[in-house]
């Protein structure tokens, strides 16, 4: 903060400089522009962050469910500290590598004090509020227009930061777009969203700042909407007043098996209402962990691969439950962050719970939209780790992300669930002891509970036509 405060007043004292500053960029450039903000410096009128997201433990480090985000951080600290040539660590040696907290030794050759810092404070304490730009969103006083994308890591950041803005002010504005970190609208697995997919971004920094710093006092309010989104599966971009959308319904869809919903193979539903009573079982081994397959990632696609993908693959895995709705009878919209509600036991004191929301195409390609985790330890707050009891049978809430899709006639809704997205996110060695110096692992044994006593269900936020 002090040095964005004191760049800033040095380019408001050059002969050249009529004291008005604006700042843009993404990524790291958006971060330090929300932290430059905290300062309120006089001189500062209006940000423009794009892809920067506004916390550092739930969308830099870890995540909304206490697992850390691995291969976002190990790629980071090899692609930007890694020793000189002829250094040249291998991504795969590196994610693997256990303990954690030698992981920065195996990425870059040193030892990184950030990274250890980071596993020195696994749980949301004073440590990441302190650095946390949406724990302070109360201090900044200037405009801000926000762009993010569906499938970036930040997506929920850059919208909850929007959404706490906005309770203070109509001056904010916030584009999320179709797109990956790297803004662009194409993406490994070759899916596209049609030919409107990109925005004319450049467009909107020069009138955002042709709006705050050249009009002494604006007698209007800036001409762009507050809120514009790209609603896949239609692929069409709309402008909203708010987020999240007040008109959303809270839609419930309940998770029902007869033989068993391992893999594609089996029987898992998504119904309206639970009927029967049942549990479904799988195995996690964290040394057979399911390989991540596209998501909402950062921050380089020839390691990580982002975006929608296929999930077929990974659903033909006997340690991935599958529940599928029936096919659409009609266009259905979900827009929001959905919720995945799940009673579940474990023979481990801790381990970890996944879960993944797909669009099922009539021919069954499955393009996953959004997920998310939460390990065990944290299913009361992020703030508050507490050690399962083997066998004891707990409901938990994950937060499976967020998205804007309309699933089309014919279409089904899918949810997977499991215990592992790696390298996403990292391996929960099972074991409850301190993750960050672990080096063994144990089975874990899970069972997800269903029916009327039992009632695991997804919630979709969901658009009335």
């Amino acid at each position: 903060i002090p040095d964005g405060d004191d760049t800033i007043s040095w380019i408001a004292r050059q002969p050249w400089s009529d004291g008005k500053v604006g700042m843009l960029g993404g990524s790291y450039l958006g971060i330090a522009q929300w932290r430059a903000a905290l300062a309120n410096n006089p001189h500062l009128l209006a940000i423009f962050p794009v892809v920067s997201g506004s916390d550092e433990y739930r969308d830099r480090f870890y995540s909304r469910g206490g697992a850390m985000k691995l291969g976002h951080r190990m790629q980071w600290i090899s692609q930007n500290l890694k020793l000189p040539w002829p250094f040249q660590p291998d991504f795969n040696e590196y994610v693997n590598h256990v303990p954690l907290r030698t992981s920065d030794v195996a990425a870059s050759g040193r030892e990184v004090p950030f990274w250890q810092q980071t596993l020195n404070h696994p749980s949301y304490d004073a440590f990441w509020r302190e650095r946390s730009t949406y724990e302070h969103l109360a201090k900044i006083r200037i405009p801000v227009f926000i762009v993010g994308g569906w499938y970036d890591n930040f997506v929920e950041g850059d919208l909850d930061a929007f959404a706490a803005l906005s309770q203070r002010s109509a001056a904010h504005r916030i584009v999320i777009g179709p797109w990956p970190h790297d803004m662009s609208a194409q993406f490994p697995s070759g899916i596209t969203f049609g030919p409107n997919a990109r925005a004319p971004i450049r467009r909107y920094q020069l009138d955002w700042y042709d709006y705050w710093m050249k009009t002494p006092q604006p007698a209007r309010e800036f001409q762009q909407p507050r809120v514009r989104i790209f609603v896949m599966g239609i692929d069409r971009w709309r402008d909203e007043e708010e987020w999240p959308l007040s008109r959303a319904r809270p839609t419930q869809l309940f998770l029902e098996s007869d033989r068993g919903a391992n893999s594609l193979r089996g029987d898992g539903r998504l119904v309206e209402k639970p009927v029967r009573d049942d549990v479904d079982f799988f195995v996690y081994d964290p040394k057979r962990p399911v390989p991540t397959t596209g998501g909402a990632m950062c921050c380089d696609p020839k390691l990580l691969p982002w975006g929608p993908v296929d999930q077929r693959g990974v659903e033909g895995r006997d340690d991935v439950l599958v529940y599928s709705s029936a096919p659409m009878k009609s266009d259905l919209e979900v827009t929001g962050t959905i919720r995945v509600v799940l009673e579940v036991s474990s023979n481990a004191p801790d381990t970890d719970f996944t879960a993944r929301v797909s669009d099922v195409a009539p021919d069954g390609f499955a393009r996953n939209l959004c997920d998310g985790i939460l390990r065990l330890r944290y299913r009361e707050g992020l703030d508050k780790a507490r050690l399962a009891k083997p066998g004891e049978t707990y409901r938990i809430t994950i937060d499976a992300g967020v998205t804007s899709n309309v699933f089309r006639t014919g279409h089904r809704i899918r949810l997977d669930i499991s215990s592992s997205n790696f390298p996403r996110f990292d391996r929960n060695p099972n074991t409850g002891r301190p993750i960050a110096d672990e080096r063994e692992s144990q089975i874990a044994r899970q069972s997800v509970y269903h029916g009327k006593l039992h009632p695991s269900h997804i919630v979709l936020p969901v658009i009335p036509q």
